[in-house]
């Protein structure tokens, strides 16, 4: 993974935490709009899948049994595991076949897990009562996502089908409302 790259999965993963550490320790039990879920239950989602992604290729280290009740500090530990794992070449610009053809560890978690921090950032900001706004960059990592995953995007257990856009919505609703956010 090169330099550009890592830089990149690092300015998604930046805005996340930041916002993480501002979760009042109340508000992890709040519903999200994930449904079924809570804030809490977005952000272990999270944490899940990157480890499970890493796990499966071997990369990832043993478990920490010093867990935490604190979901920044968990959060915290993990990202700063994964920014580890990211910053070796050897890790990041590991091959596999992906389930869009060829492609690298470092890259896949760009491109995928990247762009599903944004997207549940949203929605445990939403949950939490935080700062719900996404910049215009992060509405093109979103949309172009969400466009190049296509139908798959819909598949059990990823995004529920598109809502209808309200009439006037902004591009941060029309972008939400194809992972099937209600967003205004």
């Amino acid at each position: 993974m090169n330099t550009s790259a890592h830089s990149n999965f690092n300015r998604s993963s930046q805005p996340l935490s930041d916002m993480i550490a501002s979760v009042p320790p109340d508000a992890w039990q709040n519903a999200s709009p994930c449904v079924g879920w809570t804030a809490r239950d977005v952000l272990a989602h999270l944490m899940e899948t990157q480890r499970d992604f890493l796990t499966h290729r071997g990369l990832w280290p043993a478990e920490d049994t010093d867990a935490s009740d604190d979901p920044a500090e968990l959060w915290l530990r993990h990202i700063s595991t994964v920014d580890t794992l990211l910053s070796d070449a050897d890790v990041a610009d590991q091959p596999f076949d992906g389930f869009f053809g060829p492609t690298t560890v470092g890259q896949t978690m760009l491109d995928f897990y990247g762009w599903d921090m944004v997207v549940h950032r949203w929605d445990i900001a939403r949950a939490t009562g935080g700062n719900e706004s996404l910049s215009e960059s992060e509405l093109d990592v979103v949309e172009g996502g969400a466009r190049g995953f296509g139908d798959a995007l819909y598949g059990p257990g990823i995004c529920s089908q598109p809502v209808p856009v309200p009439d006037g919505a902004s591009r941060q609703v029309q972008v939400l409302v194809m992972l099937g956010r209600a967003a205004q």
